[in-house]
């Protein structure tokens, strides 16, 4: 089935959004009535999200609150597309490897706000950083899982378009869930049309960053670079600091990552190569795909 057959001919409820008059028709929330703030907990580039009671659920909760202006700023990259906010797309995602969403609102500030589960763990970014034990023998397990999440979200008809380490969060439990859809976008024509750049920049795939037309293809050079990382601590190619370092690495081959790490079978090294191809078309074509070819590999790898 293809995806327009998936968005409009199955019953699936298509990615949509709220006009702007209805989007002011709706009822306001008083955060500081119903929430109990405990402490901020995080800082994205378009919201400010908190570690909070939430009085009418009567648990605790990560409540994220999007900035308008900044949001606004970046829906104004599409054109006068009705790009679905994160709380739609949010919501609307039911998987294992997802951040789950109960609801959405909107302040008496006229801002969007998520109530998210509270993850109790720590980011795969942080695991990397040090080393962390955790990592030994898991890191196949953490990537399938990762690969399982993005498989569903581009099964729905999008692009997360900000895979990295720092939004995979990793429970208590060892359940991955991929978080932060603040950049997500819908995977059809008109929202993969050249021009917008956006995402976390060492995880750029090189058609985002030339302004090419972009699929969800996207996604899975993010997880190559991610899966590169998770196995050497390194990027593949020097930090992109400057545009002018971004455009560097997409046109220079990945280094070895035996270069970092001697001990990397083989077959590891290749399927990370393959991970962070240039060309779209030499990279793994569906998560799907991906994720098959991890669970091979942790069969006879459990690094």
């Amino acid at each position: 089935m293809g995806l327009f057959s998936r968005l409009f001919g199955s019953g699936k409820k298509t990615p949509g959004s709220l006009s702007r008059a209805a989007l002011a028709k709706m009822p306001r929330t008083d955060v500081k009535e119903r929430f109990d703030l405990e402490m901020r907990i995080g800082q994205g580039s378009m919201s400010k999200v908190f570690k909070a009671r939430d009085r009418k659920l009567g648990r605790q909760v990560c409540l994220k609150i999007l900035d308008k202006v900044k949001t606004a700023r970046f829906d104004a990259r599409f054109g006068g597309l009705d790009r679905p906010h994160e709380g739609i797309v949010s919501t609307s995602l039911r998987h294992r490897n997802c951040v789950k969403t109960f609801e959405w609102g909107v302040t008496r500030d006229g801002e969007i706000f998520l109530v998210m589960e509270l993850i109790d763990g720590m980011g795969l970014n942080f695991l990397i950083e040090t080393n962390s034990r955790h990592l030994q023998g898991k890191r196949f397990d953490f990537l399938c899982q990762a690969a399982e999440g993005l498989a569903y979200i581009h099964d729905q008809g999008y692009m997360h378009r900000d895979v990295c380490p720092r939004n995979m969060m990793i429970n208590t439990e060892g359940v991955l869930k991929l978080i932060d859809f603040g950049l997500t976008i819908p995977n059809t024509p008109d929202f993969r049309k050249p021009g917008n750049r956006t995402g976390t920049a060492n995880y750029m795939a090189p058609e985002l960053i030339k302004r090419l037309a972009t699929d969800h293809r996207v996604d899975l050079f993010a997880m190559g670079v991610t899966a590169y990382e998770t196995f050497t601590a390194r990027l593949p190619w020097e930090g992109a600091q400057s545009l002018q370092t971004m455009l560097s690495h997409v046109n220079s081959n990945a280094r070895n990552p035996q270069e970092i790490n001697p001990d990397l079978p083989d077959p590891v090294v290749k399927f990370l190569l393959k991970a962070v191809e240039r060309e779209p078309r030499d990279r793994f074509q569906t998560a799907h795909e991906m994720r098959e070819v991890m669970r091979k590999l942790q069969e006879r790898f459990p690094l």
